[in-house]
Parts: C-alpha cells; sequence; structure tokens
C-alpha cells in the first residue's frame, strides 16, 4: 500500500473549508490529528482520512434510520 500524506493545505481543499478550520476541528477533536514526520512536517495519512469519512458517513446513514 501506498501511504499518501497530505499538506493542510490539500485537507482543506478537500473539505472546502480554510486551513484555520482544519486545524480548529483537530484542537475540538472532531478531525483526525495529523502526523509529525520530521520537525517542522506535519501531515495527514489519507487512509486516516478516508475512515473519518466513511465514520461520518455511517453516522448520517444511522440518523436517518431514526
Amino acid at each position: 500500500m501506498n501511504m499518501q500524506y497530505l499538506k493542510d493545505r490539500l485537507v482543506a481543499a478537500r473539505y472546502g473549508v480554510s486551513r484555520a478550520t482544519i486545524w480548529r476541528w483537530v484542537n475540538e477533536g472532531i478531525f483526525p490529528a495529523p502526523v509529525k514526520l520530521t520537525k517542522g512536517c506535519t501531515r495527514w495519512r489519507e487512509s486516516d482520512l478516508i475512515k473519518w469519512e466513511e465514520a461520518i458517513d455511517a453516522e448520517e446513514k444511522e440518523s436517518c434510520k431514526r
């Protein structure tokens, strides 16, 4: 499996929000935390984002059943 790492700019574009929103979501604990690859290099694993998206989709589908 080829691990993809994304910058905050790309993560923000993926969800149509600002970089500040991504970091706020992380601080609020509602978004996957990034990984620190090296000093000054923080990225998100694309696989973590996909898992988060799938969890959100599952929650939405479950709430529609209620």
